[in-house]
């Protein structure tokens, strides 16, 4: 349907960068941890008259360097201004913020095109129901990544917001914990006024705003009304976009050059002297040519960091690397997401997990018998061996112990014993279950496939 309506769609990202203090001044930038209002504060970052802020934190000044150069940014060298950006809100106690122009233009990540990235300091936290304000978060250094209007549906915004983030957490650079993302959704339909979505802060929000956008402004399209230029905000709970003020336009900010900070200056060797980190596609070709794995799977490592840097402690270890893989994007991938749970939240540890794999390997366990035994080890954090060795869960081949249950099974299921005998050939696996099911999953399949065959050919 969007691509019938012509949509275009823009993005502001902002995401904070992690240092230890604060853009302009030394307080702390731990505010996810602190739950103390206004401690983490001072007269810079609280906007006090006369005060005056610190050089720009350098740590901060590097990581905004490395993303726009991951970004495939050209990289502005001289006279970098940092603006005040006026306007009137609680969460910002000087009347306005301070952010700097760009630092890289005419970046690109994959088929969406980056306009230009620049830094700014962070506003507080406003309680619109309590009328409270918490200025921890007051200066903490952001990026803003501002996109051309290349995507052209929910999904394409969605998809290049999973891979921007996933690429900033490699970087090891930004504060990485839940909410972190605050994006601006800019949205037009073909001949109509671009509207601004602000209070997007999820990957799930920004795909769940833009999809309503869409159906709200072409809804207006077919009733004859004009769609204006305005600023709406996202409602998380709702799921829907409602009017929060007539867009503004750069003159409303009213931007100057602040006069207590020097233009920035970057020279070619400052700017090339930042080792850059390994990035996921990267990652992906090492992980295809130094362990061997498919394309799939070094795919599937590589869209979380997480992911991959649980791969490569495994891969180290005592272990084929293919078949750490296969485990890895297979069954423990699948028991995660059925927990809605992300690795870090399980038990599972590397180590464990190459003790379960290799006891598979060994033929010491049947996989069906270790693909349960995982389930356990996640959520409690156990050793296999000991569980396979206090628990008798080791593998069953002995023909003396399996003949007696393969009678059993055939015994109680007359039926599907006639039916396969009479040609239906695939009762033979629904029969080997009913025997993996008595044993508890630790009989050899292999001798109990031969076991079924010889006594009900």
């Amino acid at each position: 349907m969007e691509s019938d309506l012509g949509v275009r769609i823009g993005l502001e990202i902002h995401v904070p960068i992690k240092t230890e203090q604060k853009l302009f001044c030394d307080c702390p930038t731990n505010y996810y941890e602190t739950r103390e209002p206004n401690v983490n504060v001072c007269p810079v970052c609280t906007g006090m008259p006369g005060s005056k802020p610190y050089p720009i934190n350098q740590k901060a000044l590097d990581s905004a360097v490395v993303i726009a150069r991951l970004l495939e940014c050209e990289m502005v060298k001289e006279n970098i201004y940092v603006k005040r950006k006026h306007y009137d809100y609680p969460d910002l106690p000087s009347g306005y913020q301070r952010t700097s122009e760009p630092l890289g233009e005419n970046g690109r990540l994959g088929e969406v095109g980056i306009w230009e990235l620049h830094m700014e300091e962070d506003p507080g936290r406003y309680d619109l129901s309590t009328g409270r304000v918490d200025y921890n978060r007051s200066g903490v250094a952001l990026v803003e990544i501002v996109t051309a209007p290349d995507m052209n549906s929910p999904q394409e915004a969605r998809s290049f917001l999973r891979e921007l983030m996933n690429l900033l957490k490699y970087t090891g650079r930004i504060i990485d914990v839940g909410g972190v993302l605050r994006a601006d959704v800019n949205i037009s339909l073909a001949g109509g006024s671009r509207v601004e979505i602000k209070n997007v802060n999820s990957v799930r929000g920004a795909y769940k705003a833009i999809k309503y956008e869409i159906i709200r402004q072409n809804n207006m399209r077919k009733r004859g009304s004009e769609v204006r230029q305005e600023t709406r905000e996202f409602n998380e709970k709702s799921m829907i976009t409602m009017p929060l003020r007539i867009k503004e336009t750069a003159d409303d900010y009213r931007y100057i050059p602040d006069p207590d900070i020097p233009p920035l200056l970057f020279k070619e060797e400052f700017i090339y002297s930042i080792k850059l980190p390994e990035t996921p596609q990267t990652i992906r070709k090492r992980f295809m040519e130094e362990y061997g794995i498919p394309e799939k799977y070094a795919k599937t490592l590589t869209r979380d960091k997480e992911l991959s840097d649980f791969y490569q402690e495994v891969s180290v270890l005592e272990v084929d690397p293919k078949t750490a893989a296969v485990w890895i994007c297979g069954e423990v991938l699948r028991q995660l997401n059925y927990r809605s749970i992300n690795l870090s939240d399980s038990k599972l540890e590397p180590r464990m997990l190459v003790e379960l794999i290799n006891l598979v390997k060994k033929q010491t366990i049947t996989e069906e018998t270790g693909k349960k035994l995982l389930e356990r080890v996640i959520d409690s954090g156990e050793n296999p061996q000991r569980v396979v060795k206090e628990e008798s869960l080791g593998r069953v081949s002995g023909v003396d112990v399996l003949d007696e249950v393969v009678d059993k099974v055939i015994g109680d299921n007359p039926n599907p014993v006639d039916a396969y005998r009479n040609g239906k050939k695939e009762i033979l696996n629904y029969l080997m279950g009913q025997v993996m099911k008595e044993m508890k999953h630790r009989a050899d399949a292999d001798v109990v496939i031969k076991l079924l065959r010889e006594k009900i050919r």
